[in-house]
């Protein structure tokens, strides 16, 4: 039978075993009987012993001691059969609190693809081999199905990732390749994009996921005209922020095509109008930030504070809670949350006074205005920027003239799904987001 480095007994238990709640300990022997060239019987043998907990190899197969109690996992709760999981739609197709409290497995087999289950209610279970390696050894999947991440400055101008417009449209391929330059780096450019039709921008951002329609509307192509009340829609310079602080979720995709940018009466257009657009790696700053201030950083994935969009008439968005500027999931940082126009009234009782949060944010500005950290980068017709929301800060110069902007948002769920289905199989990703 297989061999596995390291065992968790506790995990090998919920997922090949439901007994009944107990206070003494359990022992499960899975070993070899007699093994043929096609298959190898097993047996499972269930005793009760001593609260300790053990683990040993031996003897041609394994011996898993754990202790008992109250928290079981019924096996055929996970069982993957086209009578307990509809195969088109990967639902569970039975009650799982009907399966009887006191069910047991009366035999065990084992072949080349993995166990097989039978209990005592007269249902067969299969499990293949990925499926016990991993739980023996881990808690739960690696729900991210992660790529490596690369964090940067200044030094990207010299090869920003980049795709072109055909490529995304034509295949899946195309699409996965942007996905993964997106989670990746944070952004990428979809360059030899048709800026005559902005429908011709809709289209290809659609390739990506839905688009999300928010108080500002879904697709928008716009011009600084105040349209909406907030400062997006003005010439004016705007710091490195996120946008959406305000929504519990905010959107996890961001796309700016520059349509047209039209020089003020006598200002020739080969004039330098401004607008240049600002991209900041808000990892790669929080990452700084720990290393070189650490309490600072502290402060800032500890307090949370209010955040709000109240500019236009009967519209007074906040989110569920309030959050920090940093928000670390499972000690690593998840999403960063900054935009300090749409700042409320930092709080007391966070743990921290506001004098030393507005000590931590003093230096987290500087971090985010270092020269080292800003990417400049002047948007022109044809060129479309997409960017993580969650990750990347955009900003801009102060322009003169007219520009026209279209672009939109995206949700973070929709964009993530379509990056693991473009870039990896089917299984893996079903082994990662169900178990």
């Amino acid at each position: 039978m297989k061999s596995f480095l390291a065992l968790r007994p506790v995990l090998f238990k919920r997922e090949l075993l439901l007994a009944a709640a107990s206070n003494r300990g359990r022992s499960f022997a899975l070993c070899t009987a007699a093994a043929t060239t096609s298959q190898k019987r097993v047996k499972l043998s269930v005793r009760g012993y001593s609260t300790k907990k053990s683990v040993s190899v031996g003897g041609g197969g394994l011996k898993v001691e754990v202790e008992g109690g109250r928290k079981k996992r019924e096996s055929l709760d996970n069982c993957r059969c086209a009578s307990c999981i509809n195969q088109d739609t990967r639902q569970r197709n039975f009650n799982t609190f009907a399966i009887p409290a006191d069910i047991k497995p009366e035999s065990v087999s084992s072949t080349a693809e993995g166990v097989a289950v039978k209990w005592s209610d007269g249902h067969e279970s299969n499990y293949d081999w990925d499926f016990i390696q991993h739980y023996v050894k881990e808690d739960k999947r690696d729900r991210s199905v992660t790529q490596d991440q690369h964090y940067w400055g200044a030094e990207i101008a010299s090869n920003p990732p980049t795709i072109s417009y055909n490529e995304v449209m034509n295949s899946d391929q195309g699409v996965a390749d942007l996905t993964a330059k997106i989670q990746k780096y944070g952004f990428s450019f979809i360059s030899s994009t048709p800026s005559h039709d902005p429908d011709l921008t809709r289209q290809v951002l659609e390739r990506i996921a839905f688009i999300r329609l928010t108080h500002y509307g879904g697709f928008y192509d716009f011009i600084p005209d105040l349209a909406m009340a907030d400062t997006a829609y003005t010439n004016l310079a705007l710091p490195a922020h996120t946008d959406n602080t305000y929504f519990t979720d905010p959107s996890g995709l961001q796309a700016f095509h520059l349509l047209s940018h039209t020089p003020p009466p006598g200002v020739s257009a080969e004039t330098v109008q401004g607008g240049a657009s600002l991209l900041v790696d808000g990892f790669n700053a929080a990452k700084v930030l720990k290393k070189e201030d650490p309490k600072a950083y502290e402060i800032l994935t500890q307090v949370r504070l209010p955040w709000h969009a109240s500019g236009n008439a009967g519209i007074t968005i906040t989110p569920d809670r309030l959050y920090p500027v940093l928000e670390v999931v499972d000690g690593e940082l998840g999403r960063v949350r900054w935009n300090n126009d749409d700042r409320g009234v930092v709080p007391f009782g966070e743990g921290y006074t506001p004098e030393e949060w507005y000590g931590a944010a003093r230096k987290w500005d500087e971090m985010l205005r270092r020269r080292e950290s800003e990417y400049w980068v002047q948007l022109t017709p044809g060129r479309v920027l997409v960017f993580d929301n969650w990750r990347v800060m955009h900003g801009r110069s102060a322009f003169e003239g007219i520009r026209r902007i279209c672009g939109a948002y995206i949700n973070r769920d929709d964009w993530i799904s379509r990056w693991r289905n473009t870039n990896f199989d089917r299984k893996k990703v079903l082994d990662s987001v169900i178990g």
